[in-house]
């Protein structure tokens, strides 16, 4: 059975769903004695004892990344493919319209030049310098936001359209004010609860407080994961990093939300 595209977890009203999870728990869990958990795959319910076996299976088990599962009793895209198979949770590759894949091909043409601050750790470079400039703002600030900003003007000039990205440096500046340019916005638990929302293309926005954040743009979902294309970051997923970079990070570590621009 493919992932549902959406959080199950107890009262799930889909009996099939139910069943074919408690099977699948029964036979991974494979417990005996008085303590074992053995679930009654005939009865549709999702309650408390299916929520345990749900954790304890999370406890014991880790996701096609070799992370550690979150033990919560919910069964997301990790879960699934866990129990399940990796093949058994669809990968998203295509962005839904030929702007924003452009945009993506744009963003990884600077992660494929393997752009770089220079001098090190200091908000500048050659390239670093025209991203800030084309969002309004001088050399020197944090950068991750320019960087998208200028990948979408960069598309929206060689196609002579107009750039329908809010122009700014600032991710939360983007998060607060993007509707005003008709885009979409999808808060992180709307998209921990139903994954099926996020594409490629959408813009994630992390908020670390304070007025900071950190911005990158979609490249393709794999299952519970979403591999990015960021600047100003590197390998430690920082918001302050070196460069421009391919990430990987799990949905659910996006606390603020998702910008769609699609068909705009």
């Amino acid at each position: 059975m493919k992932y549902p595209g959406r959080i199950i977890k107890v009262g799930e009203a889909d009996a099939r769903i139910v069943k074919a999870l408690k099977t699948a728990l029964n036979k991974a869990l494979a417990l005996r004695g008085g303590e074992a958990i053995v679930l009654d795959t005939d009865n549709p319910l999702f309650g408390p004892r299916m929520k345990q076996a749900v954790q304890l299976f999370q406890a014991r088990n880790v996701d096609d990344q070799g992370q550690p599962l979150k033990t919560d009793g919910e069964v997301g895209s990790l879960t699934w493919a866990a129990l399940f198979g990796a093949e058994r949770v669809p990968q998203v590759v295509n962005a839904p319209d030929a702007f924003l894949a452009a945009v993506i091909a744009k963003a990884g043409s600077q992660a494929d030049a393997g752009v770089r601050e220079q001098p090190k750790n200091s908000n500048r470079g050659p390239e670093v310098d025209v991203y800030l400039r084309r969002a309004g703002v001088a050399p020197g600030l944090a950068w991750c936001c320019a960087f998208i900003y200028w990948c979408f003007d960069e598309v929206a000039m060689a196609k002579g359209r107009d750039n329908p990205m809010f122009r700014t440096a600032g991710c939360l500046a983007h998060w607060n004010n993007a509707q005003k340019k008709g885009a979409r916005r999808i808060p992180a638990a709307q998209a921990v609860g139903d994954p099926g929302l996020l594409k490629p293309g959408m813009l994630f926005i992390l908020d670390f407080g304070g007025g900071l954040g950190h911005t990158g743009i979609i490249e393709r979902i794999e299952g519970g994961y979403l591999h990015t294309i960021e600047g100003n970051t590197d390998a430690s997923q920082t918001r302050e990093g070196g460069g421009v970079y391919r990430l990987q990070r799990k949905l659910s570590s996006i606390n603020k939300g998702f910008i769609d621009y699609a068909g705009l």
